[in-house]
């Protein structure tokens, strides 16, 4: 046993960090499950579970020399510690809540640039094979959670709350959170499957067909059942990204063909159960109610996601010049601070950025994100001219999370963090992606 583990170290050095990578991907995902159900007791540390193995990996990544010397990540850390500082004497002045602030940038973005370097595009591919098989028992809890009563067991939330975890749906039916702690992880954990499904829909080879079909089916299934608007838009640009590669390599026309006609027999099946009719009349509605208030999908898309955008740009200079402190804006900080979970500074993350950090510092960061995104994007077009589809079609989701995902929500900052990391790593040569 000892040297079958000596010769697997030896193979790869950084066995041990691919692991811990791993580690990370499972808590992300069974995080919520643990909080809600296995050791409720235990739900306030539990929320910040995975900032001990961050710790951890960047720590052995360090002392292996494989934290890239990016200008990026050296920005993001001093204005991390800078933050702390600027909340202490200027903002709120709470160290808990200052420091709970700062790890995002301290702790989880740089694993974004460890996770590119340790992984490669073999290891990328088996995370989406993993995630392939873990969408189907997803969709069936998914699908309990709909139909059952919020004092079910499968409906508890964070802490065993009887209440019930659903969030606000239509129909008296509530958006069910599958094993995360709020809703927002299930649109995050199918918006990530989803590219990986439509990329091995566009290549095949060596992914297990009941996998691929079977978790083509739970996601057509999940988008009703989810009644997450946010997830039929990410769906949407998926779909756009994968045609794109139609334009690029016309070969593809046969595959994205046949994927069509897969995807619309599994969804002319599933259109004759009753659960997901009445689920697609919940959904249906949902999109109805939120149009007539926010003005059509113009509306809704416009102002959710460039508008937000705009508006905290033209209303930083109202803020305090180093802002009202870091943290101030998640909802462990205003716990810790009130008592309540509230938004003391916005819901919006451009605008909260911008009211904890100040305009400099806040406008920095929103730039950080928005760099990172677009040389990316740079980079992941130039494989797909090279005929390397894998990271044009995880940077589809990576471009709904890194820019503006609100990384105050702990499984939103972890699905940036991993599409962050899985994009770079799908590039397989380090040397083009050390400059990100």
């Amino acid at each position: 046993m000892r040297y079958n583990e000596s010769s697997r170290l030896h193979k790869d050095p950084n066995l041990w960090l691919k692991r811990g990578i791993w580690f990370y991907l499972l808590l992300l995902i069974f995080e919520g499950a643990l909080r809600k159900w296995v050791l409720p007791g235990l739900a306030a540390p539990l929320l910040i579970v995975r900032d001990p193995l961050a710790v951890l990996l960047l720590w052995m990544a360090w002392n292996k020399n494989l934290i890239p010397s990016s200008v990026l990540l050296k920005i993001m850390v001093i204005i991390g510690a800078v933050a702390i500082l600027t909340a202490l004497i200027f903002g709120h002045g709470n160290l808990a809540v200052a420091l709970f602030g700062a790890r995002i940038f301290l702790l989880h973005f740089p694993l974004v640039f460890v996770i590119g370097r340790v992984l490669d595009k073999a290891d990328v591919i088996q995370i989406g094979k993993f995630l392939l098989w873990v969408s189907i028992p997803m969709a069936l809890l998914v699908a309990l959670q709909f139909y059952s009563p919020q004092s079910a067991l499968v409906n508890r939330g964070v802490g065993g709350d009887s209440s019930g975890a659903g969030f606000s749906g239509a129909m008296g039916y509530l958006r069910p959170p599958g094993t995360f702690s709020f809703t927002n992880g299930i649109s995050l954990f199918y918006g990530l499957t989803a590219s990986f499904m439509l990329y091995f829909w566009l290549h095949p080879q060596g992914v297990n067909k009941i996998a691929l079909c079977g978790g083509t089916l739970s996601l057509i299934a999940v988008i009703p059942l989810s009644i997450s608007r946010t997830l039929v838009f990410t769906i949407a640009i998926i779909v756009f990204f994968a045609l794109v590669t139609v334009l690029r390599k016309p070969e593809n026309f046969l595959k994205v063909v046949l994927a069509g006609i897969g995807i619309f027999l599994m969804l002319s099946i599933l259109s004759n159960f009753g659960f997901f009719q009445t689920a697609t009349k919940v959904l249906t509605l949902r999109f109805t109610n939120a149009s007539t208030t926010e003005g059509g999908l113009k509306g809704t898309f416009g102002n959710r996601y460039f508008g937000w955008m705009a508006t905290a740009i033209a209303t930083s200079l109202d803020q305090p010049f180093f802002g009202h402190g870091i943290g101030l804006g998640t909802n462990v900080g205003s716990a810790l601070l009130t008592g309540d979970r509230k938004f003391l500074v916005s819901e919006e993350e451009w605008n909260r950025q911008i009211g904890e950090l100040g305009a400099l510092m806040g406008i920095g960061v929103i730039v950080v994100r928005l760099a990172l995104s677009f040389k990316m994007s740079i980079h992941a077009i130039k494989k797909l001219q090279n005929g390397q589809m894998l990271p044009w079609m995880l940077l589809s989701f990576g471009l709904t999370v890194i820019p503006q995902g609100q990384w105050a929500q702990p499984t939103a900052l972890g699905f940036s963090v991993l599409a962050g990391g899985l994009i770079i790593a799908a590039m397989n040569h380090h040397t083009e992606t050390d400059h990100l």
